[in-house]
Formats: C-alpha cells, sequence, structure tokens
C-alpha cells in the first residue's frame, strides 16, 4: 500500500465516522420532546415522530400539487434536524431566545458528504419561493392540525382555539383542502373503516 493509499484509507475512515455520528445525532430527535404541548396541556410527540409524518404528508401534497415529491419529502424529514442541538423551540420560546439552526445543521453534517444537499434542502425552506418549500411548510403545519384535532376529540377544549390559528397558516390550495377534511373527521375513524368491518362485530 502507498502513501497516498492509506492516506485515503484514513480519509474514508474519516468520513465513515462523521456518517456514523452523523447517525446517532439524528436519533437524539427520538429523545427532543416537542415543547409546544406543555402550554397546551395536553399531548405528547418527539421531534422524529413529527419529522416523519410531515415527510409524508408532504409527499402526498407535492403529488396532489404535481411537485417534486421525493424532494418535498426530503425538505420534510430533515427540516428540523437541528433540533438534535438546539432543541425545539415553540412559538412562545422563540420570542425569549434566538438559535442558529442552519450553523447546527451545517456542523451535524461536516465531514459527511452530505452537507451541501442537506443545506440546499434547508435554505429551499427557508426561501419559502418553490413549490416543494411552500408544501413542505404546510406538510409542518398540517402534522400539528392532526394532533390538534386528536387532542380536540379527547376533550382538550384548548386546542381549538390552537388549531384555528393552525389553519391560518397554510398557504397552499392542497394543504388547505386536506385540512378542511381533517378538521371535519374523527381522529380515529380510520380504524372503524378496514377492509372488513364485520370485525367489529
Amino acid at each position: 500500500m502507498t502513501d497516498c493509499d492509506a492516506t485515503q484509507n484514513i480519509k474514508n475512515r474519516e468520513r465513515l465516522q462523521r456518517i456514523v455520528d452523523f447517525f446517532h445525532e439524528a436519533g437524539m430527535l427520538r429523545f427532543t420532546p416537542r415543547t409546544g404541548y406543555q402550554f397546551l396541556g395536553s399531548g405528547k410527540e418527539n421531534v422524529a415522530e413529527h419529522s416523519f409524518r410531515a415527510a409524508v404528508i408532504g409527499w402526498t401534497l407535492a403529488r396532489m400539487a404535481g411537485a417534486d415529491a421525493p424532494r418535498t419529502a426530503l425538505i420534510c424529514l430533515f427540516h428540523d434536524l437541528p433540533e438534535a442541538r438546539t432543541g425545539d423551540f415553540n412559538y412562545v420560546n422563540r420570542i425569549y431566545n434566538t438559535s442558529l439552526p442552519r450553523k447546527a445543521l451545517e456542523d451535524a453534517a461536516f465531514g459527511t458528504g452530505l452537507a451541501e444537499e442537506l443545506l440546499s434542502f434547508w435554505d429551499e425552506l427557508e426561501a419559502n419561493a418553490s413549490p416543494e418549500a411552500k408544501l413542505a411548510r404546510d406538510a409542518d403545519t398540517l402534522d400539528l392540525i392532526l394532533n390538534l384535532k386528536r387532542e380536540l376529540d379527547l376533550g382538550n377544549k384548548a386546542a381549538a382555539a390552537w388549531l384555528d390559528c393552525a389553519l391560518q397558516r397554510l398557504r397552499t390550495p392542497e394543504g388547505r383542502e386536506l385540512a378542511r377534511i381533517a378538521v371535519e373527521t374523527d381522529h380515529n375513524a380510520w380504524w372503524f373503516l378496514g377492509p372488513d368491518s364485520s370485525c367489529w362485530k
């Protein structure tokens, strides 16, 4: 093995180590609570749970809108990754606290070879100019709307006011259309609409 080969092996090992570190960091989102629920008084969720369903919603919205569904889903999947380092700041927290989420994402991806693409997702979402960014923002909000509808169905009357505020943040026709159906649908309805309704008899 030449010195050049040895140097390349070391660089590859370092990159793979940084990717493993990145995976561990992404796993921290399982233990990072979404903090708004403490103000609502019921419900709970971690950032990983939120990001997963937001990605599913974003993919679906983009297909409905004829936009780039995989890119929209990826923007949603990674949109809160910086919170592994910063924690989640809800709307009240943000009045008093600031963070550097783009810097957190840049540091998380450093040395992995993934930074350029991850930061492009972040920058696109922040610019909010592309159809995919707008759909991703609505997906983020729709996930909250679905959670608030569940809390409302389960008896938390305070969720109604939160729901009204969240509905006003939607910007795409597809997002508004799905939200309208969501607020009219019992959160548990899917459970009773299985392929064989006789299973409940």
